[in-house]
């Protein structure tokens, strides 16, 4: 006697093979330990970005194989899916896809027979609790704690179970006090392909942040090494032509050529040499004019502070250096 197929069933790997095979990325998540109420609302969420797929792994494989993918591939992504989903979005790369079912991931408490996905550990210091009979149940589940100036403190830290351990009823409990949610839930991605590449969750888990700052800093090294071997782009026009204007300033001082852009330079260092010479001389040796300007020139650098910052002054410095740089090759315009 040949076995019936229940119609419903073809109908549902019909369904399931016709999402496996459109364009896009294919994935499968584990919902394992998600409560329906939580879950109605991640996948409210999630609905513009992705479809999520429930059904039997049976009728899973038999999808699968009927939409021509590696039946491998599948059973790779469905190792560790407890509870498994397909995930499938045509608007997404598989990073994005990754990002994004990755937000879904929160905290719940401890049931008894949980298992502790990494160490779980209660650090000393203050607790909200008054005093009373929660220092003996914090004792009773290895937290020592005890109680000082009206409050209850835990008095030191400690590691109540160990990674890959069964989470005692009663230890759930007052984690849970504590405001410790050691279960970690959520919509969590096995694997993803992407033009019949697949990709397991480790190679998509970029660090986004830091992949923004090498390109930032391979950017900004990048135009250094391009200005200096003078490599002429739009992006570096208008450094190097600003640069070639201050280089041939200097030149142009430095040889005494006067024009419009030198002829401001070269009146003003000589009169800052004419008032530093007439600060020299005899007030009766200066006409009203002169007299007047110096003294304008005294009153405006006794109303500046006292006593200037240490890196103004060693601007200062630089600045008069530089500017006697620039002028030595025009000789002492009052010598």
């Amino acid at each position: 006697m040949i076995p019936k197929v229940v119609s419903w069933k073809k109908d549902r790997v019909g369904e399931l093979t016709e999402i496996l095979r459109e364009d896009g990325v294919i994935g499968i998540v584990d919902t394992s330990g998600v409560p329906a109420t939580a879950m109605l609302g991640m996948r409210a969420k999630l609905r513009p970005m992705m479809s999520l797929t429930m059904a039997k792994k049976t009728l899973f494989r038999l999808a699968w194989k009927n939409a021509g993918h590696e039946e491998q591939s599948l059973e790779i992504m469905m190792e560790n899916a407890a509870q498994p989903v397909i995930v499938h979005s045509s608007n997404l790369s598989a990073f994005q896809l990754f990002n994004e079912l990755e937000k879904t991931r929160t905290g719940r408490s401890a049931k008894e027979g949980d298992i502790a996905p990494q160490d779980i550990v209660v650090e000393a210091g203050e607790t909200d609790f008054a005093p009373g009979p929660i220092v003996g149940e914090l004792s009773a589940v290895g937290i020592p704690a005890k109680i000082d100036k009206g409050k209850v403190l835990i008095q030191k830290t400690v590691t109540v179970v160990k990674q890959g351990d069964l989470i005692p009823g009663d230890l759930g409990l007052m984690l849970d006090k504590l405001g410790i949610k050691p279960i970690e839930i959520g919509i969590i991605l096995c694997g993803a392909m992407q033009d019949g590449i697949l990709m397991p969750p480790e190679d998509l888990n970029l660090d986004l942040d830091g992949l923004r700052n090498n390109i930032a800093q391979g950017v900004s090294a990048s135009f250094n090494v391009a200005c200096n071997v003078r490599w002429f782009t739009p992006e570096t026009m208008p450094t190097l032509l600003s640069k070639a204007k201050s280089e041939s300033l200097s030149v142009a001082v430095e040889a005494g050529i006067t024009n419009s852009e030198t002829m401001p330079l070269f009146i003003a260092r000589a009169n800052s040499r004419a008032m530093a010479l007439a600060g020299q001389l005899d007030s009766s040796a200066l006409d009203d004019e002169l007299s007047g300007m110096l003294g304008a020139a005294t009153t405006v650098a006794a109303a500046a502070p006292a006593e200037a910052a240490p890196e103004e002054a060693a601007a200062e410095e630089e600045t008069v250096e530089d500017e006697e740089d620039a002028f030595d090759g025009l000789g002492d315009l009052f010598g």
